[in-house]
């Protein structure tokens, strides 16, 4: 074989290894969103492109995570009186192994299956997984359970909580809450071999957040919004979205401006934080530039929004969400400027409780009719899909090895293109 021959050979290696890619937590690698995958189909539905489907047993709005051959869901049943964490074989969908938690206590909750919102979290050997009031568990990817915390307290809230946890280091951090009235709402940091405390940071108010580490001028930092703080500051008229330390817990920043409860999690890009409250609230950029109170640096703010809880993306300095009306909206990230006016909300018309997925220039957002929408990442709107699966759902989509992956309450779904 000639060294020609030799070089077009590792280039048509290293070209798949790069495309294929686990995704290790909710919004996968970089916990906005952003997959590297290619050759991703652009069309699907329940007799194209479709690899496999297998039915699961209780309906849950958590989202898959992948690595390597393995994938791993959360569901709950009815009343929230077991908590479970499966991992299944990418290769057929088969159920590998089951974990089952048992939870006694009378929890509130919008709805009565909504117990296992979190999604877990991997790093190749440890699967660490959010139960709410069930606690924290960390398992080896055999099953094997490794720790626990079960010591954190009740979750009590009507709208029950949703913040997966997230890997910095050979930390696991977790927001816990929220709490309505009683009950603690607080940042926790473990260690991932163990789940011994490094360091805990007390909030007053809660969200269902998300945290994102994002690395802002060569040191990483936890952003994190929640509403106003009405126990220790009353007369503040709305919350803050915040920096934090993750090594520490300790607060860096904050900026003033949201307003109403917190679903979205924050999104990070070029020096900028955005943060969005849901149920009518505000929306708001600022520029990070030094420690404090950095409101004086805020780039814009809208005051009220419809309600939003998916979280969005920043694409080539443009803001891209979909309101849960099922509206998609681009805003100029420097300015706040509206790009896309849409009259018509497109496809069936659904509404949408999903975070977007970026791959390859398109903007992926599924639905809660189980329809996925396939709109182009530019500020000019023009959609480019509309791919109908049926069945209901408030997860978001995964994405790994050229495959996507779509929970409905009732099934997985593997979605594929021709190979």
């Amino acid at each position: 074989m000639t060294k020609a021959c030799y070089a077009l050979l590792l280039i048509l290696l290293l070209g798949n290894l790069a495309s294929a890619e686990n995704w290790p937590a909710w919004r996968g690698p970089t916990g906005q969103g952003f997959s590297e995958e290619i050759n991703i189909p652009l069309t699907w539905g329940p007799d194209e492109n479709v690899k496999w489907k297998v039915p699961l047993e209780n309906p849950g709005n958590s989202t898959p995570v992948i690595w390597g051959d393995k994938l791993f869901l959360t569901q709950a049943n009815k009343g929230g009186s077991q908590r479970s964490l499966l991992c299944l074989a990418r290769e057929g969908g088969k159920l590998l192994w089951q974990k089952d938690v048992a939870y006694v206590e009378k929890e509130r909750n919008w709805n009565e299956t909504w117990y296992c919102n979190a999604s877990p979290v991997l790093d190749g050997e440890r699967v660490i997984v959010c139960f709410g009031s069930a606690g924290l568990y960390c398992f080896d990817f055999d099953g094997k359970e490794l720790w626990k915390r079960t010591d954190l307290g009740m979750w009590e809230h009507p709208f029950g909580n949703g913040a997966s946890p997230i890997l910095f280091g050979d930390l696991v951090i977790q927001w816990c809450g929220p709490n309505e009235s009683k009950g603690r709402n607080f940042l926790l940091a473990v260690k991932k071999q163990n789940g011994q405390t490094v360091w805990e940071t007390e909030r007053t108010e809660g969200s269902w957040s998300t945290p994102l580490i994002a690395q802002v001028d060569g040191k990483d930092q936890l952003l994190l919004g929640h509403s106003r703080d009405v126990k220790s500051a009353p007369e503040e008229k709305t919350g803050f979205l915040y920096g934090f330390d993750p090594g520490t817990g300790a607060e860096i920043w904050k900026c003033q401006g949201l307003n109403s409860y917190c679903y979205a999690s924050p999104l990070y890009s070029d020096g900028i934080a955005v943060g969005m409250s849901g149920y009518g609230g505000s929306a708001l950029a600022v520029k990070l530039e030094g420690p404090g109170d950095i409101t004086a640096s805020r780039l814009w703010l809208h005051p009220r929004n419809t309600q939003r809880v998916g979280s969005g993306l920043i694409v080539k300095g443009y803001v891209y969400v979909v309101d849960e009306n099922g509206v998609p909206r681009c805003y100029d990230l420097k300015t706040g400027e509206e790009q896309w006016k849409i009259e018509k909300r497109p496809g069936s018309g659904a509404s949408t409780w999903g975070s977007m997925v970026h791959v390859d220039g398109r903007l992926y957002v599924l639905m809660r009719n189980g329809e996925t929408l396939v709109m182009a990442a530019k500020p000019t709107f023009e959609l480019l899909a509309v791919n109908k699966l049926g069945g209901s759902t408030n997860s978001s989509l995964a994405i790994s090895s050229e495959q996507v992956f779509v929970r409905t309450f009732t099934h997985l779904w593997c979605i594929e293109g021709k190979r």
